[in-house]
């Protein structure tokens, strides 16, 4: 939905609910996409969201349209929705969610009533439910569907095109149809299109390719969404460590993957958790944002700790206070220029260790070329304004340094702490603020009391 029809229905909406012209608003809503509906839900403050539920459910909204409704949106928004209402009314919506919708919504209602939920859950559903939830967070077999179709190597085609519409909606992904052995082992996977053109008497075991892209239960989310990417994938299988083939990963649940660890990564470049929303409330939003705070103001000391090393200097000549803060803030913006890239090529998987020299080279060429245009220009207007030449060559000269340093670190760092399976989003800028901010500093100083005094 774009901005602007969004920011529209937004307004009616909210005009409806303080009106209480409930119907002129269920008239409005029963005509948008479902994905629209959630869009704006989520848009929505809690009281305002929980009225929209409340029509929904006095309306009898579909159960079908309404379970599309709540897996578009947010998990956490959906679960705090749907805690308001009754277990008997919340029971239909989750039963009718692919498995691995639900699984992403279970555990986040709080314990009593996750109980309550599982007992009134059908059976089979339940199973599902319980299998998923023992594989670890953001793995694949957490994501996974377990509304798939398998069928054995001997099925006809003309079967297998039976088997699929006998199966109808139970089946979340139609694209593909997964070849078993007999004892539930993957051993081929054949297209829709390869299904009906072929002559319906032949076997899957004929027409099915042998070689499946495919990944393991404990596989983590971000490596399975890079496999769908890389091999242009509508789903891929997963199956456990006897090959068994236990549920699929479908191509919508990869780009809310996609979306969710793009979010992860700028937060964590920001300083700022995962989990933080602009939901959250004003104190939970300060605890949140605290121990970074606190960290950027322990690396920052030490610039001030260099700064007063050199306070004979900065006493002697004004001009140098003027001029000091400018040079570790311009290699603090290249330095997270270079980590911003260095860390997206880390996440999509294109950045390689034998490839880092190459990338590290350049990336010290560009910023060293930027350093002696914008050093030059730096050392004139210092000159043309305060007629000294010694410090306009000081102050050029320093900015050269520091945007090289800050190229250098901002491709150096994240790469070692990828090479040391730490997290390059997590710690690259903090890191390389500091070195730009404490090495700009001491040079510029250092150069002024060298030449000046």
């Amino acid at each position: 939905m774009k901005d602007v029809a969004l920011e529209k229905l937004l307004r009616f909406t909210k005009q409806f609910i303080k009106l209480r012209t409930l119907g002129h608003l269920w008239n409005a809503l029963i005509k948008l996409h479902y994905a629209d509906v959630a869009t704006l839900i989520e848009h929505l403050i809690p009281s305002e969201r929980h009225i929209v539920f409340k029509l929904f459910f006095d309306r009898k909204l579909e159960l079908s349209k309404f379970s599309e409704i709540i897996s578009e949106i947010k998990p956490e928004i959906a679960v705090e929705i749907l805690s308001d209402f009754e277990t008997r009314d919340i029971v239909p919506i989750l039963n009718e969610l692919s498995s691995d919708d639900a699984t992403s919504l279970i555990p986040l209602f709080d314990e009593d009533l996750q109980i309550e939920i599982l007992k009134k859950m059908k059976d089979e559903e339940v199973v599902d439910l319980q299998e998923q939830l023992s594989y670890p967070d953001e793995s694949a077999g957490r994501i996974m569907s377990s509304d798939f179709l398998a069928l054995s190597s001997s099925t006809s085609a003309a079967d297998a095109i039976s088997a699929i519409q006998l199966a109808g909606e139970e089946v979340e992904v139609p694209f593909y149809l997964y070849v078993i052995d007999d004892e539930d082992r993957l051993i081929g996977v054949v297209s829709l299109k390869q299904l009906i053109l072929i002559k319906s008497k032949m076997k899957l075991k004929d027409i099915m390719n042998s070689d499946v892209y495919k990944v393991d239960v404990f596989t983590d989310q971000e490596e399975v969404a890079k496999v769908v990417a890389n091999y242009n994938l509508l789903a891929i299988p997963v199956v456990d460590d006897l090959n068994k083939l236990v549920g699929v990963v479908t191509v919508d649940d990869v780009i809310d993957i996609i979306h969710d660890e793009a979010t992860e990564d700028i937060y964590k470049l920001a300083g700022v958790t995962q989990d933080y929303s602009i939901e959250l409330g004003v104190g939970k939003s300060i605890i949140k944002r605290m121990p970074w705070l606190f960290l950027s103001l322990f690396t920052t000391s030490l610039s001030a700790v260099v700064i007063s090393l050199f306070k004979g200097t900065i006493e002697q000549f004004i001009l140098i206070a003027v001029l000091m803060h400018i040079v570790p803030a311009i290699g603090g913006v290249v330095g997270n220029q270079t980590v911003a890239i260095m860390v997206r090529e880390i996440v999509i998987g294109t950045l390689e260790w034998k490839r880092s020299k190459k990338i590290l080279m350049k990336e010290v060429l560009v910023s060293t070329g930027n350093g002696v245009i914008i050093g030059s220009l730096s050392s004139l207007i210092t000159f043309l304004v305060f007629k000294k030449w010694e410090v306009g060559l000081i102050f050029g000269g320093a900015i050269i340094f520091n945007l090289t340093m800050g190229a250098l670190f901002g491709t150096i760092i994240p790469i070692a702490l990828k090479r040391f399976k730490l997290d390059p989003a997590l710690a690259s800028g903090i890191i390389v603020t500091m070195l730009t901010d404490v090495l700009g500093l001491l040079f510029f100083l250092g150069l002024s009391t060298l030449v000046l005094i």
